[in-house]
């Protein structure tokens, strides 16, 4: 994509629908006369006097104890530098989403327009009644280090500034891990730091906490070395003077252990990395081109153990594997700041994660056979799950142990209970597939690439590398589009009906008769058929020459299978093809099945149906738990459609006692788990959080599956086809170009899978 693209969809983004990326939604009910009586007046007269007798029931009445204030003045924004509060409004929101999305923290962005120090603190010391917690962000040196510190001090809410203590407490936790696999005693080694800004600072701060010894550290800046001699460093910067006049940072790397980079890209050459200690610590943190590009380290050394700031490649040092878990812990214990003992403990933290045995979910989301700490694995991965439930309570145990703590945690396992909740409140999946497609893109056809909402789901996969997309149709309409699009890479461009594939067409037509010439199929009904792109795509698919399909967009989803089924085969040993959805709800990932194909299965069907299913869910990292519902709980009714669900559970149970599955089941009693275990404590359900739906026929399925994504604006993956030999999914009729993109990733997925013949749940019918 040109700049001018990229810079037209940075701005759609952030104009559209609504402008900007948050928004206020109401807690409590609102439909009634009643309910806003005791939303606003008179009602709300209760609440205000209790807090008004005691202060603190303000966390109990209002929304304080989940609310963060993100507060910048605009004068440090990103790489942008100092652009003015109003500039740096996109940054503190997309803050805001991060906090929301990884740790259920409602964040507000508040931009201050004072350059002053003193108006600053002030204004910020006026606002702090309303918050739970400040988040200072963006705030330039030296001033940022003052206002920090006087707000810490004169406030009882817990206050970070996260661009200097996030990348410290990460980095930390890598330095960490990376002296013990380098054999190397924290107070001995010797640390060249190029950078010398408020980031640097904290992580040179950190590191002698730690055990690193001030001695021991050289620290340059754009002017050179920090030395005694020098008269214009802060006082902050002449902790770090022990470099001597003169000296450069090729000269002092000469035997180091230790290089932190938090300047600029490519100043670290491989020279330079060649006099380095044996077993080498880099961090070159730089974004977006690292002080050194990691695959020249690499190469220039093989006992290198090196962190950047990007995710492409290993050991990201990325303040979102801190910052919203730091506050969390913080806020669920009221504490009244993060001191210093709460950044240890999130640095001692994550460190010891990252040597615990990864969950599945994580190994599939980076295409990893299995991550295990050392040298490519020092510190946990963004989308790891157990940070919230590791990073949070260690924070809250060193505030209480500290004594700030204002509210303790009593049972630690009802609290991480509640942490593994608030997971269930954003997209992780969708994030955990495109990421894990990322790590080994294949070739997807895009049947439909003249229409343009088709093509800009092809170009999105193209270029945040989710696949390689092959694009069918009409080829002079595609590059108008491609260049109305600004999509300007190059990608292959076939139309079935022209002279040029005349070869290819004639052939697969052939190959195609053979497979069929004993079902009613002549050779001229083949030939005719390969003009139309969803046969000629799926030949591409059998033949190899493509790894998966996505089609359906400008066609009902029966006849855009027609052609699916005729052409592709099913998978071994399965005799029935099904679909699933995969719907993102606030409880978590819930997959309904079947959504698209069989209109009133069998008891047999079912069970293949749940099992079907339940390898699905298990190719996302997830462990299936299934309900398989009707409208009778346990035998509650005789009906026909019922009877079939029990005896589809009966099978299960019978072959297959290690897959968790119960009906027949109400979905009420299946989606409420206290309803369940009080009335049914005997189910396999009980006790647990269903994630899977099988509805006894089609039409159930697809009503709940089209009435959560239209009522509550659901975000919905799939249809999901299961069942087949090779990897080819349909859209819904008129999909987004998100949905788009998300079956494309589970198309990549898919083929992955297939490719390398996993076998982790083994169907046999």
């Amino acid at each position: 994509m040109n700049r001018n693209s990229k810079r037209r969809e940075a701005l759609l983004y952030h104009a559209k629908p609504t402008p900007g990326k948050i928004k206020i939604v109401p807690t409590k009910k609102y439909a009634t006369q009643r309910d806003l009586s005791l939303a606003y007046s008179p009602g709300v007269a209760e609440p205000c006097l209790e807090i008004a007798k005691d202060v603190n029931n303000v966390y109990k009445y209002t929304s304080k104890g989940n609310l963060v204030a993100v507060i910048s003045n605009g004068t440090a924004v990103l790489g942008l530098g100092d652009i003015g509060p109003e500039a740096s409004k996109p940054v503190m929101e997309g803050k805001a989403l991060l906090f929301k999305i990884f740790a259920d923290i409602d964040g507000f962005d508040i931009e201050v327009g004072t350059k002053d120090i003193e108006e600053f603190i002030q204004t910020v010391k006026n606002i702090a009644p309303t918050f739970g917690g400040i988040n200072l962000e963006d705030i330039k040196a030296p001033e940022s280090f003052e206002i920090e510190r006087r707000l810490v001090e004169e406030l009882n809410i817990p206050v970070m500034h996260d661009d200097q203590h996030g990348t410290a407490i990460i980095s930390s936790a890598a330095l960490l891990n990376a002296l013990e696999l380098a054999e190397k005693k924290i107070d001995r080694v010797k640390v060249v730091v190029s950078g010398a800004g408020s980031a640097a600072l904290a992580c040179a701060n950190l590191y002698v906490m730690l055990g690193v010894q001030p001695k021991n550290i050289i620290m340059f800046d754009k002017e050179g070395v920090l030395h005694t001699g020098r008269t214009d460093l802060s006082d902050l910067q002449k902790k770090y003077t022990a470099g001597k006049a003169g000296i450069n940072m090729a000269e002092a790397l000469v035997g180091a252990d230790v290089f932190l980079g938090l300047s600029a890209g490519n100043i670290l050459s491989p020279e330079m990395l060649l006099d380095m200690s044996r077993n080498p610590i880099v961090f070159a943190m730089a974004n977006p081109i690292p002080e050194i590009d990691y695959q020249l380290a690499i190469d220039t050394r093989d006992d290198i153990i090196m962190a950047t700031g990007r995710s492409d490649h290993p050991n990201q040092v990325n303040n979102v594997l801190g910052f919203p878990y730091i506050f969390r812990g913080a806020l669920d214990v009221r504490a009244t700041k993060i001191n210093e003992e709460m950044k240890m403990a999130a640095v001692h933290a994550l460190a010891a994660l990252a040597k615990e045995s990864v969950p599945e979910q994580v190994n599939i989301a980076y295409g990893e056979t299995k991550l295990v700490f050392g040298r490519d694995y020092i510190i946990p991965k963004p989308f790891d799950p157990r940070l919230i439930t590791t990073v949070a309570p260690a924070v809250a145990k060193a505030a209480m142990d500290s004594g700030v703590a204002l509210h303790p945690i009593q049972d630690w396992d009802e609290y991480r209970d509640e942490l593994m909740e608030r997971l269930g409140s954003d997209n992780k999946m969708v994030r955990l597939l495109t990421n894990r497609a990322k790590t080994d893109p294949k070739r997807v056809v895009f049947a439909e690439a003249d229409h343009l909402d088709v093509l800009k789901a092809a170009q999105i996969v193209h270029e945040e590398g989710i696949g390689k997309p092959i694009l069918l149709g009409n080829r002079e309409l595609i590059l108008e589009l491609k260049e109305e699009l600004g999509f300007d890479a190059d990608v292959p461009i076939y139309d079935p009906k022209t002279k040029e594939e005349d070869a290819r067409r004639l052939r697969y037509a052939d190959m195609f008769w053979k497979s069929r010439q004993r079902r009613g199929i002549s050779l001229l009904d083949a030939q005719k058929w390969m003009r139309e792109r969803n046969y000629f795509a799926a030949m591409m698919v059998n033949e190899g020459e493509a790894d998966a399909l996505v089609t359906g967009y400008s066609r009902s989803y029966p006849s855009a299978v027609k052609p699916i089924m005729q052409l592709i085969g099913k998978a071994p040993g399965i005799s029935l093809i099904a679909t699933t959805n995969m719907m993102m709800t606030n409880r978590g990932p819930m997959f309904l099945s079947d959504t698209a194909i069989n209109p009133n299965p069998t008891a047999d069907d079912l069970a293949k149906i749940a099992l079907m299913t339940a390898k699905t869910i298990r190719m996302f990292g997830m462990e299936p738990v299934i309900a398989m519902v009707s409208f009778s709980n346990f035998g509650s009714a005789t009906d026909s459609s019922a009877s079939k669900v029990r005896e589809a559970v009966s099978y299960l149970h019978n072959y297959y006692p290690d897959l968790v599955v119960d009906g027949e089941i109400q979905a009420d009693f299946a989606l409420n788990p206290d309803m369940l275990k009080a009335k049914f404590p005997f189910s396999k359900l009980a006790g647990k959080k269903v994630n899977t739906l099988i509805f006894p026929n089609l039409e159930s399925a697809n009503i709940t599956y089209k009435l959560l994504k239209e009522l509550y604006k659901v975000d919905s993956i799939g249809p999901i086809v299961m069942g087949l030999d090779k990897p080819v999914h349909i859209f819904q009729l008129g999909a987004s170009v998100e949905e788009m993109v998300n079956m494309a990733a589970v198309a990549v997925v898919d083929a992955q899978e297939k490719i390398k013949k996993l076998k982790n749940f083994n169907i046999k019918f």
